[in-house]
């Protein structure tokens, strides 16, 4: 493979990721207006939430079947276009069923995108040889900003769901359609297997080994869950923080997120992924402390602020982590991986709520911490193989994309 077409399928899956940042955030950042648009009760609206994490983690599911026998980058270029489809279509409609309809089908077509994505990262990352995770996931940050700021602007000008999404799809569609046409793809798992990996994690896909990861990838979102759905109620509620100054917590978190997403690849080619991964978890423990017992809103906005640069290299990491252990079989070690996002998704919300209602939610702010924590425990999960890099034998670049 030639360094350009290295670097126009980093383009080209960059812009993959920045797309379905921008969708998802439309559809998560407008659940009160859907509730009007559809009249859906407080208490019917988490049947609604949840089934797309659920359908999402079956659409992964499906996906580890379907590369079986068909390159991840053609997932990809169909199930982009049904998402932007999809969010269209719940925008669109006016019936319950509608709805139920739409989201099916965004929950399924999130779920093979989210996999083959990472799929094609892990790939792309072997190909190059050195850390480029955290760039495609930076650009999934930058999306949502994109789609949150999008979404604020339709709310601010009144605008019904439909006319707010329709301009976003008819400019991301076509975009993304052509960016397809420069999807590319490192080396095949099965050529990487060979050539010096470790037998054992060439082999079958071993459930135990990936285990560890598929937990730090669940307590992850639990984190994250967290702060999307607790952290304007947080501040406000618990820490005397206004109104207006309740929305900015997760815009920080978005933000700060962004930043160490934009700068993580650096820290993991000069000190490895190991210590970058502990550093982040300590990080993100650390911000959940200084939000349990912070005395103001103010103290409260620095923990989020930590949160976000420490969880920010988890997720990639984790990724990248699945392919290397599992080089042999990388895409059904994504694909399984990738289910435990929803896991965790589904998870961290009521969990804080039940616990904070039950008990008090300062304290509830601890148990993810303590969860992201146990990143620690399984921290050497994260290192790479020595066969292929460290001990003065790295694979040399095949191409300068950094």
């Amino acid at each position: 493979m030639t360094d350009a077409g290295l670097r126009h399928g980093r383009v080209a899956l960059a812009l993959s990721f920045g797309v379905q940042g921008v969708a998802f955030a439309l559809l998560v950042t407008r659940i009160p207006a859907l509730q009007d648009q559809y009249g859906i009760s407080d208490g019917l609206l988490p049947v609604f939430l949840a089934a797309v994490p659920i359908l999402a983690g079956a659409g992964s599911v499906l996906t580890e079947k379907v590369v079986a026998r068909v390159r991840p980058g053609v997932v990809l270029r169909w199930a982009q276009p049904l998402v932007l489809l999809a969010l269209l279509g719940v925008g669109a409609g006016g019936r319950l069923w509608h709805i139920g309809v739409a989201l099916g089908v965004f929950g399924l077509a999130v779920g093979a995108l989210d996999a083959s994505m990472n799929m094609m990262g892990v790939s792309l990352q072997r190909a190059s040889g050195r850390s480029i995770m955290l760039g495609f996931h930076a650009a999934y940050s930058l999306g949502g900003i994109a789609g949150a700021s999008l979404a604020w602007v339709g709310a601010r000008w009144d605008l019904s769901l439909f006319a707010s999404y329709l301009p976003v799809v008819a400019l991301l569609l076509p975009a993304a359609l052509v960016g397809s046409r420069r999807y590319t793809e490192g080396r095949s798992p099965e050529a990487a297997a060979g050539g010096g990996a470790p037998k054992a994690a060439g082999g079958s896909l071993s459930l135990k080994l990936l285990l560890p990861l598929c937990l730090v990838m669940c307590f992850a979102y639990i984190g994250d869950s967290t702060v999307s759905n607790w952290s304007a109620k947080y501040l406000q509620d618990v820490l005397g923080g206004s109104e207006q100054m309740s929305t900015l917590p997760y815009n920080v978190y978005m933000v700060t997120m962004l930043l160490g997403r934009a700068v993580g690849d650096l820290g993991v080619r000069r000190f490895g992924a190991v210590a970058v991964v502990r550093g982040g978890s300590l990080l993100a423990a650390g911000g959940f402390a200084v939000v349990a017992g912070a005395p103001g809103p103010w103290v409260g906005m620095l923990g989020f602020t930590m949160l976000g640069l420490g969880l920010c290299v988890i997720v990639p990491q984790t990724f990248a982590a699945a392919g290397r252990l599992f080089p042999g079989h990388s895409n059904a070690a994504v694909a399984r991986l990738n289910i435990f996002n929803y896991v965790g998704f589904l998870v961290g919300s009521p969990l804080v709520g039940v616990l904070g209602d039950a008990w008090s939610y300062r304290g509830a702010m601890l148990v993810p911490m303590v969860l992201v924590l146990v990143t620690l425990v399984y921290a050497r999960s994260f290192a790479p193989e020595p066969a292929r890099y460290g001990g003065g034998h790295e694979r040399p670049h095949t191409a300068d994309v950094g």
